[in-house]
């Protein structure tokens, strides 16, 4: 009787799975900071500069409200500048990666507009960091970083497409790198605001 149970639980879930659909979105992306740092006792402001990234992304629907999606962005060209009386100093050049997963609910309804709402982890992984000013001969390591990650959005699918759509959403990333340099260590508060517009296709 129990593997009969367990059998029959088994191929629920089976259906349940092959019943959910796969979705491509395919977009672009401004990044934008919402903090900066201060250091050398107030005396410089450290700042992350505003970016452009090709962010595609793959997710998963269990049902018509819920989801699971995962950003695949292209690795992101980064400037931080270090500014001291309104003059630039220092800067350091990276690149990194911002993998996140978000938890998303959609709200369904009988027309092709449908919201949504999602929350989840992202992480932040730089690498090839190049200092410049009176950083130029020194050492600057940023390290990886992990946070959470909210986000709100829709998705727009004409009446007579099949699988295509468009999109547009917002993201907010909890996002503070621990910066090494000769001079300080110090927290970058970077938290950007991530807007997004793309394509969707659903199969």
């Amino acid at each position: 009787m129990l593997k009969q149970a367990a059998l029959i639980a088994l191929m629920g879930l089976s259906a349940s799975a092959m019943a959910g659909q796969w979705q491509v979105k395919v977009g672009g992306s401004a990044i934008a900071p919402t903090q900066d740092t201060k250091i050398l006792g107030g005396a410089a402001t450290v700042e992350a500069d505003s970016e452009l990234a090709f962010t595609p992304s793959v997710e998963y629907f269990f049902n018509d409200n819920f989801s699971a999606e995962v950003l695949l962005a292209a690795p992101i060209s980064h400037d931080v500048s270090v500014r001291s009386a309104g003059e630039e100093i220092a800067g350091v050049k990276l690149k990194h990666l911002p993998p996140t997963v978000t938890a998303k609910y959609h709200l369904k309804n009988s027309t092709g507009f449908t919201p949504y709402v999602g929350v989840g982890a992202t992480a932040f992984i730089p690498w090839d960091e190049e200092a410049s000013g009176v950083l130029a001969d020194t050492k600057v390591k940023v390290k990886e970083d992990y946070g959470y990650a909210a986000q709100i959005g829709f998705n727009f699918q004409p009446a007579d497409a099949k699988n295509w759509g468009v999109f547009a959403d917002v993201r907010y990333a909890d996002l503070n790198p621990k910066v090494e340099t000769a001079v300080e260590k110090f927290k970058l508060d970077i938290d950007p605001v991530i807007y997004t517009i793309g394509y969707s296709y659903k199969f």
